[in-house]
């Protein structure tokens, strides 16, 4: 896939084009409670935490949580939109984890493992911060469990292209499982409705998607054009749902 410089794209648009309802953001909260082991609470790293769309979140239900994030921009924005007294955000990236050896009982990469260069050395890195018995939450899509939201046939070679960003889930687990990691669960979750169709084609039109910098510009302005005219049949029709993949992994 094409690298994304987020300090000199998308930063301003990011928390805005991929924000949560509530309504998702307890589901998927849920889905976290659901895989973290007791007892509470728990020290935990939100793992290219961008924004701080999930970070706050994390530190009122769980406990303490160290936001790592590559980009100046983006910890800028978490750091003014996403406060909350139990967390801190820092430069790191999951090759390079600015916290010390076997501190932390969590990790959540949500939708952030595709941008990892140094997949192996991640893996690592995860192991070596987590303590026995920590927990991995990954949160991204793979080549063969793809969600297929609604809009991405409006793309040419929207699938394809999209499913192109991400490994075949047999390939991420056996990164981790080759180090030290066993799965604990696969499953998926339903999001709920992001809202009407023409509220999620005008946060589409921010393209803070990885899937947009994929395509040419004559791609995008076909796509975009198709799905203008699929949504302006009924643009206040709520945006469908599908269901998304969560893998849990527990570090031996």
């Amino acid at each position: 896939m094409r690298s994304i410089d987020y300090d000199s794209e998308q930063h301003q648009d990011y928390a805005r084009g991929r924000a949560l309802t509530q309504q998702q953001l307890h589901v998927w909260m849920s889905a976290f409670e659901a895989a973290l082991p007791e007892p509470r609470p728990l020290a935990g790293l939100d793992v290219g935490s961008g924004t701080g769309r999930f970070t706050p979140a994390l530190a009122r239900a769980f406990g303490p949580v160290i936001g790592v994030e590559p980009s100046v921009r983006m910890r800028e924005v978490a750091q003014t939109q996403s406060q909350h007294p139990g967390v801190r955000y820092l430069p790191g990236t999951a090759e390079e984890i600015p916290v010390p050896s076997d501190s932390a009982d969590y990790a959540l990469m949500a939708w952030s493992w595709h941008h990892v260069q140094d997949k192996p050395r991640a893996a690592r890195e995860l192991a070596r911060v987590l303590r026995t018995g920590g927990r991995l939450l990954l949160r991204t899509n793979f080549s063969d469990h793809h969600p297929r939201p609604w809009w991405l046939e409006s793309f040419p070679r929207g699938y394809e292209a999209d499913a192109s960003i991400y490994q075949p889930l047999h390939e991420v687990i056996a990164t981790f499982t080759s180090v030290g990691w066993r799965v604990v669960s696969f499953g998926t979750v339903t999001e709920p409705s992001s809202g009407t169709r023409g509220a999620m084609l005008e946060r589409l039109r921010l393209r803070t998607l990885s899937f947009f910098a994929q395509l040419s510009p004559d791609e995008l302005e076909a796509g975009f054009h198709r799905l203008e005219q699929a949504v302006a049949a009924d643009p206040d029709a709520p945006a469908p749902v599908f269901a998304e993949p969560l893998l849990t992994l527990e570090l031996r």
